[in-house]
């Protein structure tokens, strides 16, 4: 990442990533965070700390595996239940693979059930990807291998036109750049790159093909408040369930 002159940003790329969620977070009442996905939790946080500050409509924040962020007491099972209720308004889903209709792999690479390589499962994607309105896809590796035409295995079907439903994919969010989801297209355009890439970039390492603006803008960085914000209120509240993320990020230069 690259600022302006040369010099350093006084940001990192994570601060960058998590100042993004909380605004693709924007407008939602819940967010339920996955296990292992201090980023996405960070970010809810984020929202939630600036609708606290501006009088906004409070954010309820759950995190699975947390026991101070997290209101459910029967570990995953609630969150399916909470989502068929239409009580979850955002949630995130990763993949080793995710393709350009925003059908993401979390099995494993060849030929299935004879896979190269095989990954953890679905852990309930397909339910909560059909359920969720704003499911925001996120990797933090941007690459062909990641980035596919066609994944190997659809652990999660972004759209099933035969199948009224009210979630699915809403954007996806990278180390590199941030892409809206058009449902009625059912493809992904390009939004904004982080400072430090291109579009160029951007093209040469995504396997699918997208919609592109004529001009792309640069992801918005995180200014003072926010920055000051996640140092201290988020980053000690993240520790609770993610003490080594937060360590890390304090310890950041």
């Amino acid at each position: 990442m690259s600022a302006p002159g040369g010099m350093a940003p006084d940001y990192s790329s994570r601060e960058l990533l998590i100042t993004t969620i909380a605004g693709l977070l924007d407008g939602v009442r819940h967010v339920a965070v996955g296990a292992s996905s201090p980023i996405p939790a960070a970010g809810a946080m984020l929202l939630r700390a600036r609708n606290e500050m501006s009088g906004r409509e409070a954010v309820r924040v759950s995190i699975l595996g947390s026991q101070e962020h997290n209101f459910f007491t029967n570990g995953g099972a609630e969150v399916f239940d909470c989502a068929a209720q239409g009580r979850i308004d955002a949630f995130f889903l990763g993949g080793g693979q995710i393709d350009g209709e925003a059908n993401i792999n979390l099995v494993g690479t060849g030929d299935y059930p004879m896979n190269e390589v095989r990954w953890p499962g679905c852990f309930g994607s397909a339910f909560l990807y059909f359920l969720v309105p704003r499911v925001i896809l996120f990797r933090e590796e941007h690459s062909p291998r990641v980035f596919v035409p066609k994944v190997d295995f659809v652990s999660a079907a972004a759209l099933t036109p035969d199948i009224p439903r009210r979630g699915g994919p809403y954007a996806l969010l990278t180390n590199m750049a941030v892409f809206d989801f058009d449902r009625a297209r059912g493809g992904f355009r390009l939004r904004s790159v982080h400072p430090g890439f291109s579009a160029e970039d951007i093209r040469t390492n995504t396997g699918f093909d997208y919609e592109e603006p004529a001009s792309v803008p640069a992801t918005a960085p995180p200014d003072p408040a926010t920055l000051s914000l996640l140092r201290g209120k988020i980053f000690d509240e993240v520790a609770e369930t993610y003490p080594a993320f937060a360590r890390s990020m304090m310890e950041a230069p």
